[in-house]
Parts: C-alpha cells; sequence; structure tokens
C-alpha cells in the first residue's frame, strides 16, 4: 500500500508519497489546481506505486480539496480526509521545531492517514452536499444579520438616547416596532435615513434566511424522516447533521461518532485514579446542535427532564446536560442510519433493469 498525503490550496497541491513503513518514496510532486492535476497525480503515483493500491489522502474536510476528491473518487482512487490536528501532531512530530512547508505538512498528511485506518472515507452524495451548500448559506445569512443588528442596537442606543432590550431585533415583527420607533423620533434626515436603511437590510436577511431553509425542508424532509422524528431535531438542525456527519456509516458504532462530535469524555487519569474531563474538541456544529435538541426535550419532554433530575445530584446541571447529549448521539445514530438505508434502498429501486 503506497500513501499519498495532499496538501491543497486555491492555486496548487502538494503530494508526497510514503512506503507502508512512512518512507518517502521518489520526489514529492506539485501541480496546479483545474482539470489537469488528476492526470498529472495519476501519472506520477503509477510511476511510484507500480502495481502497489494507493491511498490518497487530503487535509481538511470537503473544502480546497473537494475537487481534487471527487476527481479522484471518479477514477476508482480512495481517499480519506485527515484533520487539521491530526496532520499538525504528525507534523510536531517528524519535523524539526517550528519547520513548516507544503512538503513537510503533506509528509505530515500521509503519516496520520498510516497512523489511523479509520479516518472519514470521501464520498459524493449529491443530495447532502445540496443540503451542505443551503446550510452554510444560512450561516452566512444569519452572520451578517446578527453583525448588522448589533450595530443597530448601538446606533439606536447612541441616537435617540433608548436602549433597546434584548432580542429587540429577533423577529421580523420586531424590527418594525424598531422602525416605527425610528420614524417617530424626532432626527436628522440623514441620521433616520440610515438607521431605516439598516433596518431594511435586516428585514431582508431575514427573508432570505426564511427562503433557505424553506429550500432545506423540500430536501430535507424526504432525505431524514427518521431524524425529523426526533423531539427537538427540526429541519434547521437535521440539515446539519446531514451536511456535518455525511456518510453516517463512516462511524462503526455510536460511540466512534460521539467521540468525533465532543460529546463523549475523555480519559485523564493516571496513577490508578480513573476520570475523565470534558472533550472540548470534536464538530462544534453538530455539538451545538445536540445540546439545543436537548435543551429543548427538556423544557418540552418528562423523559428528558428526568433523566437530567437524576444526574444533577451527582454530575451537577452542567453534567447531567453533557450526560442528556451524549444519550443523544446514540438516538440520532440509529435514526440517520435508519434513513440511510432507506435511502439506499430508494436509489436501488429506481436503478434501471439490466
Amino acid at each position: 500500500m503506497v500513501t499519498v498525503g495532499i496538501d491543497p490550496h486555491k492555486d496548487m497541491h502538494q503530494a508526497v508519497a510514503l512506503a507502508q513503513d512512512g518512507t518517502r518514496l521518489g520526489r514529492a510532486k506539485k501541480v496546479n489546481t483545474g482539470p489537469q492535476a488528476l492526470g498529472q497525480l495519476l501519472a506520477w503515483i503509477r510511476a511510484l506505486a507500480a502495481n502497489s493500491p494507493v491511498l490518497w489522502a487530503i487535509e481538511g474536510g470537503p473544502g480546497l480539496g473537494r475537487a481534487l476528491a471527487d476527481a479522484l473518487l471518479g477514477a476508482g482512487q480512495e481517499v480519506v480526509w485527515v484533520p487539521p490536528r491530526a496532520m499538525a501532531a504528525h507534523r510536531r512530530l517528524g519535523g524539526p521545531v517550528g519547520a513548516k512547508s507544503d512538503v513537510i505538512d503533506a509528509v505530515a498528511i500521509a503519516r496520520a492517514a498510516l497512523a489511523d485506518p479509520g479516518l472519514a472515507r470521501h464520498r459524493i452524495d449529491p443530495q447532502v452536499r445540496q443540503v451542505r451548500v443551503l446550510v452554510n448559506l444560512r450561516q452566512n445569512l444569519t452572520d451578517q444579520r446578527v453583525a448588522l443588528t448589533n450595530r443597530v442596537l448601538a446606533a439606536v442606543h447612541i441616537e435617540l438616547d433608548h436602549r433597546l432590550g434584548q432580542g429587540a431585533l429577533a423577529t421580523r415583527a420586531k424590527v418594525g416596532r424598531v422602525r416605527a420607533l425610528v420614524e417617530g423620533a424626532g432626527l436628522d434626515e440623514m441620521v433616520r435615513w440610515a438607521l431605516l436603511e439598516q433596518l431594511e437590510e435586516i428585514h431582508t436577511l431575514f427573508v432570505r434566511a426564511a427562503e433557505v431553509e424553506r429550500r432545506l425542508k423540500e430536501l430535507v424532509e424526504p432525505l431524514a424522516p427518521n431524524l425529523l422524528g426526533i423531539r427537538g431535531v427540526g429541519v434547521v438542525w437535521a440539515a446539519v447533521l446531514l451536511s456535518q456527519v455525511g456518510d453516517v456509516s463512516r462511524f462503526a458504532t455510536s460511540a466512534r461518532m460521539a467521540r468525533w462530535a465532543g460529546s463523549a469524555p475523555i480519559p485523564v487519569f493516571s496513577s490508578g485514579r480513573d476520570r475523565h474531563r470534558l472533550h472540548r474538541g470534536g464538530n462544534r456544529q453538530v455539538n451545538r446542535a445536540l445540546h439545543s435538541i436537548g435543551v429543548v426535550q427538556v423544557r418540552l419532554g418528562e423523559p428528558a427532564r428526568e433523566f437530567v433530575r437524576s444526574r444533577e445530584g451527582a454530575k451537577g446541571t452542567k453534567g447531567a446536560y453533557r450526560a442528556l447529549k451524549r444519550h443523544l448521539v446514540d438516538v440520532v445514530y440509529r435514526a440517520m442510519v435508519a434513513d440511510q438505508v432507506v435511502r439506499g434502498r430508494a436509489e436501488v429501486c429506481l436503478q434501471p433493469a439490466t
């Protein structure tokens, strides 16, 4: 087995090949991004690997290296994703202190893939990719709205000497009430106009986000009926889980998914003292989704409320909610596995007869 580590960039990709024992094979290969990159990389690795199987390891998630990963998968190659933290750890282990270059990073990526055979395999799922695009768009719109809301709240406080309460611009109806306040205030014409323009932009961002959520609903409902059946999982959180997890079969058990999401405690014991603590790593978007689902379940459902109450004495309130979040990973994992099985059957049924 030959492992190729690829450090992806906007304009170029740096590749290094390692043998099974971790030694370098040949010289590093640098290719420009674009359609020609695939052919150049395949020709380069054929000369080095001969007839040995090849594993392509690319740093990060489906970002700068996604187009190359798709092309490699389409050419029948096996592709895995290496987390940046794993690459950084192997770079510190294998290189001079403080040294960093594209080649050093590519070597560290390949060594991380050699060290961890359970890395996520790249898969192409057009429907999940569409969900991911819409989730990112909604997050961008929300970030713009929050930033603009903070500026408007500060401006209203300065110009009108009026302090709006928390959440004063949290809905379209509340934006309308603040607009009426500004229109009725004795402000200079330009100041009033500037505030009204910003309030109109906030309203527009609400409308655009609502349209994105409508399109997400059309995509997510057929993809994740079991996931949406969990109390507290709405369209937005279901879309976040789908877009971040992708192919749930890459996790052999729910425990592995919990560790990936940062919802499983990590061991910190030594000298016979058995102790665990909060895992501050993991996928923060999935972690946040699980926390929000848990909060809704405690507020609306007696089973979740009793679950937290029964553990508060030993773990405290925060610890009890963390335990609930870990339990929710099992529930979400089973639902996503069931949904993926249903999708697989549907795809088989839609294939033409031969």
